[in-house]
């Protein structure tokens, strides 16, 4: 097992250095002054060009045909991390280190110019930039799509969740995309048979916020001793190996946005957290892929937070930390207001059942800008034009529209389709960790999430990378990922 064991410590120090890489992103995202954004460049791209060097070593190749010869001697886990090792080392060597680290400068100057472009609504100060980034993705879809034997689309989806490909995602968003405004009229129209919602009273001050989501995220299972939460522009799940940093927004005039999202994040860092120890600084460790990733944080905000069950053992909490009484802050009245279904220009805010509808249109973007299709300069009137199709809705500024997430400027090219494929993988999991598990809906009007945290670790988390997502679905749920469960649960909570 020589070649094997020299794989397995070449990786561990590739997972090092990509620790460091989260570590300083995160900082850029949350506390970095400004002036140090070029500084921050050099050091990210400077450590990316390092990962890259050490997986693409002139030996690798030589040490995983070696390693193959050892399959024999190999664990379940030893044989998956093997292949996971090959799948990164197949996307590493499609692409050169000056285009990694070409595309990494590239990265870091979109984001400092997105933040200003969105702070003003001014595209035309990102355009130059995004620009930039779309050639270098393109450059890259190109190369891994010529490794892999696949379209440039195709494998960037790879690089984000292994295995997928637009023939699987194009059906099941099209039907989407036929159902949507039927079901979003009739969620409104049942919404309208209903009394109305009572609002809430503000404000909310930021450190009332502040403590309610701690401690809710020690309630759902977030490890203090290994994680942090802080502010930034954009909500994220980031840090490194055994330091998990997510972040949110607050608005004091509205606490369930900062609430929900603190608890979506909490979704992904117990993933991080729940990884299988003894792999975790080893690919087979890390999580499945986005899909997966995305199914955790929607589970526990959309599938756990926002049902009347756990909204039965909220309501007191937010009386007791706000000081307020009434009808407005009784259970059901707050199972209304995070159910309410309100077409919106925010994506993040999004709720369930418009959610798909703003992943339809970045996901149909997204692909035409990878194509060549769809120029650069004309992102802002097609996403406006997306928009209004789907949900009806007249964008009045970029700000509102093709300016509010950071994913293209961050380099994140087929990303997107993930978000909705999760949700789909959400309901599934959440359905079938309830049907083992009875006690979890009944726990969760107590505030107690330890037989789903529990379910999810065994089910999800502990598995790493040693299964394929359906393969994993398949041995968690009894089937492949569909859009049955996504479905019956939107009927059964909006119809």
């Amino acid at each position: 097992m020589q070649a094997y064991r020299s794989l397995e410590s070449r990786f561990a120090r590739i997972a090092s250095i990509e620790d460091a890489v989260g570590m300083l992103q995160w900082d850029a995202e949350t506390m970095m002054p400004e002036g140090s954004a070029g500084v921050r460049a050099e050091q990210l791209a400077t450590l990316k060009g390092l990962a890259h060097e050490l997986l693409t070593a002139p030996d690798t190749g030589g040490l995983l045909a070696a390693a193959d010869q050892e399959q024999a001697d190999l664990s379940e886990w030893q044989r998956a991390n093997l292949r996971e090792m090959r799948l990164r080392y197949v996307h590493a060597t499609a692409v050169p280190r000056d285009l990694v680290e070409a595309n990494s400068r590239a990265v870091s100057r979109a984001e400092m110019a997105w933040r200003e472009a969105r702070r003003t609504s001014d595209f035309a100060l990102l355009l130059p930039h995004l620009k930039e980034v779309l050639a270098l993705q393109q450059q890259i879809g190109q190369a891994k799509g010529a490794a892999l034997g696949l379209s440039p689309y195709d494998a960037l989806l790879d690089g984000y969740d292994p295995g997928l490909r637009q023939a699987k995602i194009d059906p099941v968003f099209a039907d989407l995309r036929a159902e949507l405004p039927a079901l979003i009229a009739a969620a409104q129209e049942r919404q309208r048979t209903l009394p109305p919602i009572q609002p809430l009273d503000g404000p909310f001050p930021v450190e009332v916020q502040r403590r309610i989501g701690s401690g809710l995220m020690t309630t759902v299972g977030f490890d203090f001793n290994k994680g942090r939460l802080d502010i930034s522009l954009h909500p994220f799940c980031g840090g490194s190996t055994g330091d998990v940093r997510i972040t949110t927004r607050y608005d004091e005039d509205d606490f369930f946005g900062a609430l929900m999202g603190v608890l979506h994040e909490t979704g992904h860092a117990l993933y991080e957290q729940g990884r299988p120890e003894e792999w975790r600084h080893q690919p087979v460790g890390s999580a499945r892929g986005m899909t997966l990733h995305e199914s955790q944080s929607l589970l526990i905000e959309m599938q756990a937070c926002r049902s009347r069950e756990f909204l039965t053992a909220l309501a007191p909490i937010l009386r007791e930390a706000f000081g307020r009484e009434g009808p407005a802050w009784s259970a059901e009245n707050l199972y209304r207001i995070c159910t309410s279904v309100e077409p919106g220009f925010i994506r993040v805010d999004a709720d369930e059942v418009t959610y798909p509808a703003h992943i339809l249109v970045r996901y149909e973007l997204e692909k035409a800008m990878i194509a060549g299709d769809l120029p650069v300069q004309d992102l802002p009137q097609a996403f406006n034009a997306g928009i209004k199709e789907l949900l009806g809705l007249e964008v009045p500024n970029d700000r509102l529209g093709c300016l509010q997430d950071i994913h293209w400027p961050g380099g994140a090219w087929g990303y997107f389709p993930t978000y909705t494929l999760g949700a789909m993988a959400a309901a599934q999991l959440f359905a079938a960790a309830c049907r083992a598990e009875p006690g979890i809906l009944p726990g969760l009007a107590e505030g107690e999430f330890g037989l789903l945290r529990a379910w999810l670790r065994e089910n999800v988390h502990a598995k790493g990378s040693l299964l394929a997502t359906d393969e994993l679905m398949i041995a968690a749920t009894g089937q492949p990922l569909t859009a049955q469960a996504f479905r019956e649960h939107l009927h059964r909570r909006y119809l």
